[in-house]
């Protein structure tokens, strides 16, 4: 399944996402934020269960900001599960 997210209240503007009929995350995408900071998550989560990172990032926070890409990520994938 492919996921297109727009985000809120982040660097990043969108999450791209692949998860298979196993619910490993396939592909992750992300269309603007901190690159080196955002690849670095991107080769940490594929390969995972989508449910478990999910669990991980969710509420993660950025700064002063109520949330980051990674709990953007989190929403991404419980939006469609």
């Amino acid at each position: 399944m492919k996921i297109s997210y727009k985000t809120s209240g982040c660097c990043c503007k969108q999450i791209n996402l692949e998860i298979d009929e196993n619910n490993i995350i396939k592909d992750v995408e992300f269309v603007g934020g901190c690159a080196g900071n955002l690849i670095g998550i991107r080769s940490l989560v594929i390969g995972k269960k989508a449910d478990e990172v999910a669990k991980k990032l969710k509420g993660i926070p950025c700064g002063t900001k109520s949330t980051s890409c990674p709990d953007q990520l989190s929403k991404a994938i419980r939006s469609n599960i």
